[in-house]
């Protein structure tokens, strides 16, 4: 067993791009911004990419264009069949290598929270969305392309919906919440509403208001407007992963549910999230998964070249202590 892993990790704010030797070995790790093709186009989204590309050949010393076996590239806006086979076509014309496998960030989230290789991955980052994996490969999933196609949860909508909470809070419209006071704060302005002036007038980013949400989970523990908010976030993922386990056929098997993404740092929600899936499916192990999503990538570029768990173990070591260190 030979050859190099070039594995992607690109999200709505991050990417992260490492090239793996067979036997576990990180020979080199790029880290760049968002490459999501949702919010930079597939040509962007390539080109980020391909630079991230080079700059970690250079650091591993392999050749410019040679060298990579497989290259397992985990997106956040790869969401369509479509969308996967356009990056893919792309990528390919890049010149990498003929291995190139494009598929949505969820299923590296799922790998690197089981070694079963199977299960049911839920994400909570800056959006939500939910995946599942069978034991023969057979896979369910959601389009989870916001509120066109029903999907509610993430640092974006509760961060929002703590932002409306506020300024009904202030002007009357809404119960009397502590988010009135703790949403200008964390931006050092005076009130919700010069908070949402900001916005309107572009003097504040609008993906700013997805920092809001672990004000809102954190505010929830005692304040009526921020409960329900984290109620509404609750429900919607529990009616994610019992789609899945129902359109897997698992609901009475056996199965890792892997949690994954920002939110679910705030142990209560999580809590409240197990308790509800304990319900669903009363055999399942539930992980949150503190890994950083790359490894999940890595370990599926692995197990497509064959290698053994060592170098399994090995990669998510180095990666892991590179990521955090």
């Amino acid at each position: 067993m030979t050859g190099v892993v070039l594995a992607v990790d690109g999200g709505a704010s991050k990417t992260h791009l490492a090239l793996v030797g067979a036997d576990g070995a990180l020979l080199a790790l790029a880290h760049g911004p968002l490459s999501s093709p949702h919010q930079i186009g597939v040509d962007g989204c390539v080109e980020l990419l391909d630079r991230l590309r080079a700059e970690a050949a250079q650091t591993a010393g392999l050749p410019e264009r040679d060298g990579v076996a497989v290259a397992q590239v985990m997106l956040a806006g790869a969401d369509l069949p479509q969308e996967e086979t356009a990056l893919h076509d792309a990528l390919a014309q890049r010149g990498w290598t003929q291995g190139v496998t494009v598929a949505n960030d969820t299923f590296a989230v799922l790998r690197a929270g089981t070694e079963r290789k199977w299960g049911v991955a839920l994400v909570c980052g800056t959006g939500i969305n939910c995946v599942g994996v069978a034991p023969d490969g057979t896979t369910t999933r959601f389009h989870s392309l916001g509120a066109i196609t029903g999907d509610w949860g993430g640092g974006w909508d509760v961060g929002l919906a703590g932002l409306s909470a506020a300024v009904r809070s202030q002007d009357g419209r809404g119960p009397r919440t502590e988010l009135e006071t703790a949403v200008p704060e964390h931006f050092g302005l005076e009130t919700p509403l010069r908070v949402a002036e900001a916005i309107h007038l572009g003097e504040l980013p609008r993906w700013r208001v997805a920092e809001l949400a672990p004000i809102v989970l954190a505010a929830a523990r005692g304040d009526v407007a921020a409960a329900g908010i984290a109620d509404r976030l609750v429900a919607e993922a529990a009616d994610l992963v019992r789609v899945a386990l129902d359109r897997l056929g698992a609901t009475n098997e056996p199965i890792d549910i892997v949690l994954g993404g920002g939110l679910f740092r705030d142990e209560r929600l999580t809590a409240r999230i197990a308790q509800e899936l304990g319900q669903l499916a009363r055999q399942a192990n539930l992980v949150v998964v503190d890994a950083p999503p790359i490894v999940g990538a890595v370990l599926l570029g692995l197990d497509r070249l064959g290698a053994d768990p060592a170098a399994g173990g090995r990669a998510r070591r180095e990666l892991e202590e590179s990521v955090n260190g």
